[in-house]
């Protein structure tokens, strides 16, 4: 194969084709950072190029390949983080002027997992700022533009993460998920977006938004791709007080995928998403089809419901408490360094009280008995993956707190779910859309399972953006 066609391929492809020698390292990393120097002025998804030093790791790792050293199936793989993962000598902006010359002297969990997975780093991705932010086409840091239609926005703080992964900008990343923000783009873009339960993922050497919700995640144009790298960042890190014990040693996450999901039991919160009255009725075509697909496998669906996910939405908004609390110094000192889309969303978690927040948590403890009782009936959760296709940037309100599409993500936040999304279709168009499935906690081998049963038995996922729409 030639070099340039990985970029075509998804990470297993990829991955594949290293462990084959039909591509070296080197040639994949340079493939890949030539499609970015062509490309990502218009699609904006990296703020900072690794360009040299992905060049040397790629060397290394195929010298290491040579010499019959394997490190797993990320080795060689040129991949790429959200710009609030520390990456040791490398600028980390979080998208903000208040963090625009910060450079980290010591890498994040995440990068020192993947690092040892063998993956390469080609650089950092866009996001809205400090992951609360809003699209913006203003520099210093313009928020990633969908590949689908780059008049689009990705709609979630990973919006580079999202478009980079679209576009074969890099063969993987990884996003950061507090209210949809794997997910929200996933599903905009065309890909696999894995938020996994909470505490299952080290977010040390991450910039925070809510230090009880925030979650790093995979997101890939595949179910192998996102299995593969949650398994090389999954795990208990002792300098992460949040990570928990989870099943161990961590779960091998593409050993079972291919089980299929026959006998699987499948719960279809039908009243609270496939039925509201705001979803996209495409969105919602698309979903029952896969629904029905999901049937032929092999899997049962039976309607559900969890009466409390009407409260899911105010309970999320007194989380704004910890957003405040993180930035509360420099937003008091440094007001002009936040964009006017986020400092006065910040000042709102000034105005929570203790009294506030204490209701949120009662309800959400409230939500989360009945969504574990309905998991004890079903294997997992299926709906929409998100209530309507990418919006265009100028019709985004950036006075929003919660935008409509924080009802299909948020309760799973709050619950620490794990939540993947899927390819499932297309508007008339051309707009992707997508299903999502939720598991039990640390339950995240049954919720690629499911996903990838889906995924094989469709082509949705194959289908790729045309690059002669991306103009600047």
């Amino acid at each position: 194969m030639t070099p340039g066609a990985a970029c075509d391929l998804d990470l297993r492809g990829v991955s594949e084709a290293l462990g084959r020698r039909e591509v070296s390292s080197l040639e994949a990393t340079e493939a890949y950072l030539a499609r970015v120097e062509r490309y990502d002025k218009a699609l904006q998804s990296y703020i900072t190029v690794m360009g040299g030093a992905a060049r040397a790791r790629a060397k290394a790792m195929d010298v290491e390949l040579a010499s019959g050293r394997r490190r797993g199936p990320l080795h060689g793989v040129p991949i790429a983080l959200k710009d609030l993962c520390a990456v040791a000598g490398v600028r980390m902006t979080a998208g903000s002027r208040l963090y625009a010359d910060h450079v980290p002297g010591r890498d994040a969990c995440v990068t020192e997992r993947l690092t040892a997975a063998g993956a390469v780093m080609l650089g950092k991705l866009s996001m809205f700022e400090l992951a609360f932010g809003r699209p913006t086409t203003e520099p210093p840091f313009p928020t990633g533009r969908n590949p689908w239609d780059v008049g689009r926005d990705t709609t979630g703080s990973s919006s580079g993460s999202g478009a980079a992964v679209a576009a074969g900008l890099c063969a993987g990343a990884l996003g950061s998920d507090t209210g949809g923000s794997i997910r929200n783009p996933a599903a905009r873009c065309g890909i696999v977006g894995l938020k996994p339960t909470y505490g299952l993922v080290s977010r040390r050497g991450a910039v925070a938004l809510c230090w009880s919700l925030d979650t790093l995640g995979p997101m890939t144009r595949d179910v192998w791709g996102a299995a593969a790298m949650l398994q090389a960042i999954a795990g208990r890190d002792a300098g992460d007080s949040s990570t928990r014990e989870a099943p161990s040693p961590v779960p091998d996450y593409t050993a079972a995928l291919e089980g299929g999901a026959r006998g699987t039991r499948l719960g279809v919160l039908r009243r609270f998403y496939v039925d509201w009255p705001g979803l996209h009725p495409e969105g919602r075509a698309a979903a029952l089809a896969a629904f029905d697909v999901l049937g032929r496998e092999g899997a049962a669906l039976e309607d559900v419901d969890a009466p409390a996910l009407d409260l899911a939405m105010p309970a999320w908004v007194t989380y704004l408490a910890e957003a405040y609390e993180y930035h509360r110094e420099a937003v008091r000192a440094r007001p002009g360094d936040f964009r006017e889309t986020t400092r006065p969303r910040l000042w709102m978690g000034a105005l929570v009280s203790a009294a506030d927040h204490l209701r949120a948590r009662r309800l959400v403890a409230r939500l989360l008995r009945e969504v574990l009782a309905v998991l004890e009936r079903v294997d997992a959760l299926v709906f929409p993956g998100m209530g309507a296709p990418a919006p265009r940037v100028e019709d985004v309100d950036p006075t929003q707190v919660m935008p409509p599409a924080a009802r299909y993500t948020v309760p799973w936040n709050l619950l620490g779910l794990p939540a993947i999304v899927v390819p499932c279709g297309f508007t008339r168009d051309g707009l992707p859309l997508s299903i999502q499935i939720v598991g039990r906690p640390f339950d995240e081998a049954t919720v690629l399972r499911v996903a990838r049963a889906y995924e094989r038995a469709t082509d949705w996922h194959r289908r790729r953006p045309d690059p002669a729409r991306w103009r600047a």
